[in-house]
């Protein structure tokens, strides 16, 4: 249902019929499945985008099953491959590095992911480059975030760093502009400068499963306001003209190239 709502949605706004097109419809049907979006107060962009994602993977998932074994319901209802159009567009996998500073032994731990959470680590300004480097910089666990080696038999310190083993064709970040601060939550406001080609991941692949992973802006979410209370723009680079156009309620314009660095991005889309 909420699949067949966002089919209509897209459809309604590649047809171009309208000035803009009201996602009211595709709100409603998936508020019923997911109640916390159905209520009128600010709700996070990020958690937002995980849930439609995960639910349009769930549909096309069952909906494949059901055509690869429509003769029989039980091998329907247990083939799913797991692999969907969103998991093909959308999902990447990282491999975290665990390396025991006693026997120096390293296990891989894979984890996939549909949105990367970038630290912003400055208060005033920084790139995308820095935030990325922050993420993936090696990390020590000592005392209370000891891992059990398997060989040494006990809890030690150990070094976790994160590589990609594989990259999305469409890579999502979301800078974690709301962080807690001297006990309080607070919005970080730091301008981040994020390039619109030539993104290079590969300093942070592994070299084992390399491929092409230079990438261009192609969406930005912006936030403004504070952390109970603000408001969600977009701007969106249409695929065929390469222009880009502001997307803010009723009010859908075109832009220029230069309007699109701004310091209330919240999700890179690219």
């Amino acid at each position: 249902e909420s699949a067949t709502a966002f089919g209509c949605l897209m459809s309604d706004m590649w047809l171009g019929e309208f000035d803009y097109v009201s996602p009211e419809a595709f709100h409603s049907v998936f508020g019923k499945r997911y109640p916390t979006f159905s209520r009128r107060t600010q709700q996070d962009a990020q958690e937002f985008l995980i849930c439609v994602l995960d639910e349009l993977h769930q549909a096309f998932r069952e909906v494949k099953a059901q055509l690869r074994h429509r003769a029989s319901a039980e091998a329907s209802r247990g083939s799913g491959s797991g692999t969907s159009i969103i998991t093909q567009l959308f999902e990447g996998q990282l491999s975290y590095g665990i390396t025991c500073l006693k026997c120096k032994t390293i296990t891989n731990r894979p984890e996939s992911f549909t949105v990367l959470s970038l630290p912003i680590p400055s208060s005033r300004v920084c790139s995308l480059e820095d935030c990325l480097e922050c993420f993936f910089q090696p990390d020590t666990l000592t005392r209370t975030n000891q891992i059990h080696c398997y060989w040494c038999g006990t809890n030690q310190d150990a070094t976790v760093k994160a590589t990609i083993t594989r990259a999305p064709q469409i890579i999502i970040f979301h800078l974690k502009r709301f962080a807690w601060q001297d006990k309080h939550r607070r919005k970080l406001s730091t301008s981040v400068c994020y390039p619109f080609i030539n993104l290079d991941l590969s300093p942070y692949c592994s070299t084992f499963f390399y491929n092409n992973a230079v990438y261009s802006l192609c969406a930005v979410v912006n936030h403004t306001g504070d952390i109970d209370y603000g408001h969600y723009t977009a701007f969106c680079k249409h695929s065929t003209t390469k222009h880009w156009y502001s997307f803010d309620d009723v009010q859908v314009t075109k832009i220029s190239d230069s309007a699109v660095q701004t310091d209330t991005a919240y999700l890179l889309f690219y």
